[in-house]
Order: C-alpha cells, then sequence, then structure tokens
C-alpha cells in the first residue's frame, strides 16, 4: 500500500502538539515540585502538582500515539513486500484507529486554556414555552448524561427542579474529568429545538428553547482563597422534591446558599446529608462567584479598548 500512517499524523507530528514544548515545561515544574519550600504557599503548591500531573498524562498519551504509528507503519512495511487481504484489513483498521487517535490529540492541543483542563458546573434552563421547553430542557440533560458517558467524563445532577406537568425547569450538573470545562464550554448558549409537540392534540409545529451555562470548578487552593463574610450568605435547607412538587426526602436534607451582596444562588439535594449538600453548594457557589469576577475583569477590559458586547441570551445557538 505504501500508504505510511496517516497525513494527519503526520502533521500532527510536525506542529500540533509540540511535545517538544511540553518536556520541556515538564522538566521546568518536576524543578518547581522539587523545591523544598513549595508548599509554603499552599496555593502555588497545588497549582504546580495539577500542572504536573495534566503535563505527564498529554505526554503519555502522545507517547502511546507514536508506538501506534510505528506499529502502522510497520504493517505498511510488511504490505510492501506481499500482497495478504488480511494484512491489508488489518492496515486500514489501524489508519482508521489512529485517525480517532489524532483529533483527540489536536483536541487536546486545543484546550489549553487557563481552565480548560477543570472540572465545570452545567446548569440547564428551560426558555420561556412552559411544558414545551421544560420537557425539551430535560431531553438536553439526558443527552448530555449520555455524552459525558461517551467521553470518559463523570456526571452528577446536584439539583433538579422538576416541571409542573412534564420535563424539568431546571438542572445543575457536576461534570469531572480531564478538560471537562474545556470540552462543555463549546457548548455554552441557547439551544433551540423544533418539532411536531407531543402535548399539542392539534399536532402543530413547536420551537422550544434552553440554556446551557458552563462554568469551571475551582481547585482547592483557589477555593480556600477565596473566602465569604458569614454574613453575606443566607443558608435555606429544605426537602427535594421530585415531579410535581412531591417530597422525596422525609428531612430537610437539600441546601440552597444564597450570596446576597450579588444575589447568586447554588443549591444542591443530590447527597446523603445535609452537611454533604452544603459543601457541594458552597463550591457550586464560589465557583459562580469566580466567573462573575471573571465575566467583571473582562467587561472593563472591553471598555478600555472600546468594544461593544452583545447583549443577548447566550454565546451561541444551536438548532435540532
Amino acid at each position: 500500500m505504501g500508504s505510511g500512517s496517516s497525513p494527519r499524523a503526520s502533521r500532527l507530528r510536525r506542529s500540533s502538539f509540540d511535545v517538544e514544548g511540553k518536556r520541556a515545561q515538564l522538566s521546568d515544574l518536576e524543578r518547581q515540585a522539587s523545591d523544598q519550600n513549595l508548599w509554603d504557599d499552599p496555593s502555588r503548591g497545588q497549582q504546580v502538582t495539577s500542572k504536573l500531573a495534566r503535563l505527564k498524562q498529554d505526554i503519555e498519551r502522545y507517547e502511546a500515539f507514536e508506538r501506534r504509528v510505528g506499529d502502522v507503519q510497520a504493517l505498511d512495511e510488511m504490505l510492501a513486500d506481499e500482497t495478504d487481504a488480511e494484512l491489508a484489513k488489518e492496515l486500514a483498521s489501524s489508519v482508521l484507529a489512529l485517525e480517532a487517535d489524532v483529533e483527540k490529540l489536536e483536541l487536546v492541543a486545543l484546550l489549553s486554556g487557563e481552565h480548560d483542563s477543570a472540572d465545570a458546573v452545567a446548569t440547564v434552563n428551560a426558555g420561556a414555552g412552559g411544558t414545551e421547553s421544560q420537557d425539551w430542557a430535560e431531553m438536553l440533560v439526558r443527552m448530555y448524561l449520555r455524552w459525558t458517558e461517551r467521553e470518559g467524563l463523570t456526571a452528577e445532577i446536584d439539583e433538579i427542579h422538576h416541571g409542573d406537568e412534564a420535563g424539568i425547569k431546571s438542572a445543575t450538573v457536576t461534570v469531572k474529568g480531564t478538560n471537562a470545562y474545556g470540552l462543555l464550554s463549546a457548548e455554552r448558549g441557547v439551544h433551540r429545538l423544533v418539532r411536531i409537540s407531543p402535548f399539542d392534540s392539534q399536532k402543530r409545529r413547536h420551537t422550544s428553547f434552553a440554556s446551557l451555562d458552563v462554568i469551571p470548578l475551582l481547585e482547592e487552593a483557589e477555593e480556600e482563597d477565596l473566602e465569604i463574610p458569614p454574613d453575606d450568605l443566607r443558608i435555606d435547607v429544605y426537602r427535594s422534591s421530585g415531579p410535581g412538587g412531591q417530597s422525596v426526602n422525609t428531612t430537610d436534607s437539600a441546601v440552597r446558599i444564597t450570596h446576597l451582596p450579588t444575589g447568586l444562588v447554588a443549591a444542591c439535594q443530590n447527597e446523603r446529608s445535609q452537611l454533604q449538600n452544603k459543601a457541594v453548594a458552597m463550591r457550586i457557589l464560589k465557583a459562580r462567584l469566580a466567573e462573575l469576577e471573571r465575566h467583571k475583569r473582562e467587561d472593563e477590559m472591553a471598555a478600555i479598548r472600546g468594544e461593544r458586547k452583545a447583549v443577548d441570551f447566550g454565546s451561541q445557538i444551536r438548532s435540532y
């Protein structure tokens, strides 16, 4: 066949991933990690060790890819000297698998933002339209839960508000795993569904909207650095409810925390105890406060540059 590996694999090896640059970063981080004074500043210690672990994982992934490229090239050389249908079939399958590996590595190369490697909190809200939009919001949550499974991520529903008749009014989901925020942040915005409504006896076409918002969870050290005065918080406990408003818990274990100065709210009802729910809700609230501060800084920089940001419901619209 004489095809070698894949043209995209060759391109990745030449430029996209910059493995030598990553190895240089790794050496520098290992030097910092060996500094006996590193943990004098716990925040810096946490950042260095987290970056070190992620960088090692990226390099190991690339080195495994290089080994697979070598295997494909060896197969290709064998076929240059003989015609073997089974071998040709194996080579074709290996090249396809290599293309999939290239896509994943190119994505890793792109996900280099400050928070791309972080865990994420995703919030789905039904738009205007009552039951139609609430049903669509529930469908959207199910879609992303299945997507997280396929991507090797873990997802846990922290809070859900069920619709009066069907679907949900909102849901908050914590997604954990490699590049969870980087992968999910591209989905942020308004999602539109056009369909023949199952709730309309006349079978008319309806358009429903639901929004997806995604924020990065803070590293442990960042959370500790973000102190909130107790007087700025209102903490409410309540019983978690299921469809139709019925209580699904016999104790007031669900927790809702409101940050009074900003009006930001975070809640959790999924954990077994009130204490666990409070800890999760506080973590989500801190992530939302940090995101609010980031937006403020971006707005200030945009004002300095004379830019105007569009005021709309979400940054993109995806139609189904």
